[in-house]
């Protein structure tokens, strides 16, 4: 589900900040398009040939792509980061 790279920006938040992101990346198994209560799902941009999604999670934004019904988390970052990196 996770990346290296997700998995290594994951590690470097705090426990509070780490469960929280990891619970509502554990949401996206059930529907990870449907926004909801705590999971404002916006369609970034398209990377190459999958399309991305945003999920906001506080100050933090964990980007992902779903392939075969698998969501796939690429980044997690903070906002203040922004989308340039994608482009």
């Amino acid at each position: 589900m996770l990346s290296r790279t997700a998995v290594a920006q994951l590690d470097l938040l705090n426990p509070k900040q780490k469960n929280r992101v990891k619970s509502s990346l554990e949401q996206l198994e059930d529907d990870p398009f449907r926004r909801r209560s705590g999971a404002d799902i916006k369609r970034p941009l398209t990377h190459g040939e999958l399309p991305l999604y945003r999920l906001r999670i506080g100050d933090h934004r964990a980007i992902y792509f779903v392939i075969e019904h698998e969501v796939r988390a690429t980044e997690i970052i903070h906002r203040s980061r922004g989308y340039k990196w994608l482009e």
